[in-house]
């Protein structure tokens, strides 16, 4: 059959023929036909060139190699040598970059696509690429959108890098609730840093003293990212990572994810608070906030690690008033701590202290567990075929004890149910509907007959790309965010705390129990400088207000360290006490937290 001219272009198209000269067009300048007012993405030769309102930048190979702020005229890209590195990698398992570029016979191109949008096509050795670059001119946002694949399986991310940043600039970015550094200072250099666990919301900023720029990912699909930072060789570069759900082992492609680029003038607010206003209104954010306890911004102390002592709540209530004091309770029920979860049933120790607290009007929190559970409990069975495994490894993740330190989870199916003394946990996918019941079903029990306004529950920061990555069609993020909101409405509504804080679980916690900067037990060397940029507070303060975790009570110089820092990071003052005494004769550290607890009470 023939066909004629119309009919062939159709076929053609479908096809995904291009009936176009290979040679590019450069685009008309901006302002002509068909462009949008004040924004325009050229292709000249080699390279890309994009205009908005706000900025000015230029790609080659690629790379962005200026970045301008039309307002100051400030560059925020410094020269760099463009062969020594690729802009695209693809990122194999074990975290091994692979260069998508000229490098081993590749080729890369510039490709005009319209007035606004443009295109690098990049063929290499290893495997072959795309970097899309548009313009928004609503916003001035410069748009980057990496994509890569290889006939080699076992691809688990796509990762587009900017180098050259300026040496002025400083990193802002939400790890361990906010910090402000120099790329190349030892606690960020070469790093790594997956959302949401440890890159607790998907933005960067590099600030300067005047101003500076960002980058960020508008995702609301629960999408796996990773932010990189600098190298050994190389700290003033980032790399942006997208992620490709696990399993990855037969894996051939990464992408799908747009990073959104702008210059801004101003401190790092200036930029977290476009952040911050895009939450909200991406999650319907206004309407939770509504919904909250309006005694949460009340509450001037909290006691993390509460003894189940009565005396205690005597010794507080003399400190300031009951109803301003929020009490973490981990050991309440008749099984010792980190066991035999999902049950819980209060000891008589433990029910006395909560009636206790709560006729004397403290907001009282007893311990629960959001994913880890004990093998050797019954539920186990209906739900072993759902625990997480690592993308990798695919090991059983979660913990055991033994002689004090932290061992890994048997893989001998026999051996995981059979040592409850070694606290053994493993982590259940919150996607399941399954667990979300069970669990829901335990905590409502409890709920109701301690008559509980408020819960703790633990891990809720542990959410990863697992190897079993979706379950009922969700990644174990978008599970936590059920799971949270599912703990919420049980009964006649609880109000619910967890550990960590990141721009998923904070949409449904009040409170969260924040780590400090690699410091979960001890302090990491260096911990003195990652305080002083309280930047999660000031992202989500409004929904979720942060406690401290461990080692606050003023013991030694490392716990006054502890304490300083998350007073910087803008938490509820929080102490760690084992007894009475310490809060009747308190040493200076714990006496200065107390006064301070007691001069915010009287606001």
């Amino acid at each position: 059959m023939t066909l004629d001219r119309r009919s062939f272009i159709k076929v053609a198209g479908a096809a995904g023929v291009s009936l176009s000269n290979s040679t590019p067009q450069a685009a008309q300048p901006a302002g002509q036909a068909g462009s949008p007012r004040g924004a325009s993405v050229r292709v000249t030769g080699d390279e890309i060139q994009v205009e908005t309102g706000t900025l000015t930048a230029l790609f080659r190979k690629g790379f962005l190699t200026s970045l301008k702020s039309r307002s100051s005229g400030t560059e925020c890209i410094r020269p760099f040598d463009l062969s020594s590195r690729a802009a695209l990698d693809l990122v194999f398992v074990h975290g091994e970059p692979t260069r998508i570029d000229e490098s081993k016979f590749g080729s890369i191109a510039a490709r005009q696509v319209s007035d606004t949008r443009a295109e690098f096509i990049l063929q290499s050795w290893d495997g072959d690429g795309m970097i899309a670059i548009s313009a928004d001119p609503a916003s001035g946002d410069l748009l980057v959108e990496p994509s890569g694949y290889s006939s080699r399986p076992g691809v688990r991310a796509c990762r587009w890098n900017i180098r050259g940043i300026t040496d002025d600039l400083q990193l802002v970015a939400p790890f361990f609730q906010g910090v402000r550094l120099p790329l190349s200072d030892s606690l960020v250099r070469n790093s790594h840093w997956p959302w949401p666990s440890s890159w607790e919301a998907a933005f960067a900023v590099l600030a300067g003293g005047t101003g500076g720029f960002w980058v960020r990912t508008e995702d609301t699909r629960y999408r796996y990212k990773a932010l990189h930072v600098g190298s050994d060789p190389e700290p003033l570069s980032l790399g942006f990572d997208t992620e490709a759900y696990g399993p990855v082992d037969q894996n051939l492609s990464a992408g799908g994810l747009a990073w959104r680029i702008n210059c801004f003038s101003g401190d790092w607010k200036i930029p977290a608070g476009t952040y911050r206003d895009w939450l909200w209104r991406a999650y319907g954010l206004d309407s939770r906030e509504r919904e909250r306890p309006s005694w949460m911004h009340n509450v001037a102390l909290a006691v993390s690690w509460c003894p189940t002592q009565p005396d205690v709540l005597d010794a507080l209530a003399g400190v300031l008033p009951a109803a301003r004091v929020l009490l973490h309770l981990p050991n309440w029920r008749t099984d010792a701590y980190d066991e035999n979860y999902p049950t819980y049933v209060a000891s008589d120790a433990g029910r006395s202290f909560v009636e206790k607290a709560q006729k004397m009007g403290f907001r009282v929190m007893p311990h629960f567990n959001s994913i880890d559970m004990d093998p050797s409990h019954p539920a186990y069975q209906f739900l072993r075929d759902f625990q997480y495994r690592d993308i990798e490894s695919k090991r059983v993740l979660g913990w055991s004890w033994y002689e004090r330190r932290v061992i890994g989870v048997p893989e001998s199916n026999n051996n995981r149910i059979g040592h409850r003394d070694k606290k053994v946990m493993v982590k259940v996918h919150p996607g399941l509907s399954m667990w979300r019941s069970i669990l829901g079903e335990n905590i409502l029990k409890a709920a109701q007959q301690l008559n509980l306004e408020t819960v703790f529950i633990d891990v809720t920061l542990t959410t990863y790309n697992l190897y079993n990555s979706l379950v009922e069609g969700m990644t174990s993020t978008e599970g936590m965010h059920k799971l949270i909101d599912q703990v919420t409405g049980l009964g006649r509504g609880l109000v619910v705390a967890g550990e960590g804080l990141n721009e998923i679980t904070m949409q449904g916690q009040s409170f969260a129990q924040a780590h400090l900067f690699k410091s979960w037990q001890t302090n990491a060397q260096g911990l003195e400088r990652a305080g002083g940029c309280p930047l999660n507070e000031f992202l989500f303060g409004r929904l979720c207000r942060t406690i401290g975790y461990s080692g606050l009570s003023g013991r030694d110089e490392a716990e006054e360290l502890r304490m300083r820092i998350h007073e910087e990071h803008q938490a509820i003052p929080t102490i760690t006490v084992r007894s009475a005494a310490e809060i009747l004769q308190p040493n200076p550290a714990v006496k200065q937290l107390l006064e301070r607890a007691r001069q915010t009470s009287t606001k």
